[in-house]
């Protein structure tokens, strides 16, 4: 496989994570923020495939037909970071794959050293190349995906890419317990060691 290959495979098997994040949750743990910033898996798949076709898209003159309303100038802020009222996780889901879709594309047709532009870079870094893009979008989604895994186990406990995940050691919910429970344990002693020093 060659580079662009290895990238690309990375790219598409961190979206499919991403995504199946949302498998088997109601409309209502779909979109509940569970940070004080508001972050919450829909937005998450919203704000990465949005990104992905101005990275996709724009960057290398191959603008989509999607329009994109909630980065419109008079938008609200983050507006790319949750699923507004009337916004159907169906909607959401088809514009994650329309987003792939356009984005393969371009990958496809595209050299590793396809000269780009980010406009909304700062001009001394704004000339790039697929490869550039293809390793910052394996980055991006790579970084939204770890929000959304830490998500997703504060809902109902999944974690990991799917479930036996071979990279999660294997416990019952008890283990888990004891084993939070000493991390816990420790984290408290050092707090309470350095509060003495």
């Amino acid at each position: 496989m060659d580079e662009k290959a290895i990238l690309h495979t990375y790219l598409r098997t961190r979206r499919a994570s991403l995504l199946a994040k949302l498998e088997g949750l109601s409309e209502y743990d779909a979109r509940r923020p569970l940070t004080p910033t508001g972050t919450n898996l829909l937005g998450l798949v919203k704000h990465v495939a949005s990104v992905e076709l101005g990275y996709f898209g724009e960057v290398f003159g191959r603008p989509s037909d999607l329009e994109l309303p909630w980065f419109a100038e008079a938008a609200e802020p983050d507006a790319d970071l949750w699923a507004a009222p009337g916004e159907t996780r169906e909607q959401i889901a088809e514009l994650h794959r329309r987003s792939a879709e356009h984005s393969d594309a371009t990958i496809d047709e595209l050299a590793l050293d396809a000269p780009g532009v980010v406009p909304w870079w700062p001009e001394e870094r704004r000339h790039v190349t697929l490869q550039q893009i293809l390793v910052h979008m394996c980055v991006e989604t790579a970084h939204h995906l770890g929000h959304a895994d830490i998500l997703r186990e504060l809902i109902d406990g999944s974690a990991g890419q799917r479930p036996g995940d071979p990279n999660l050691s294997v416990r019952t919910p008890e283990e888990w317990a004891g084993h939070r429970a000493r991390i816990e344990a420790a984290a408290v002693a050092a707090g309470a060691g350095a509060a003495k020093s």
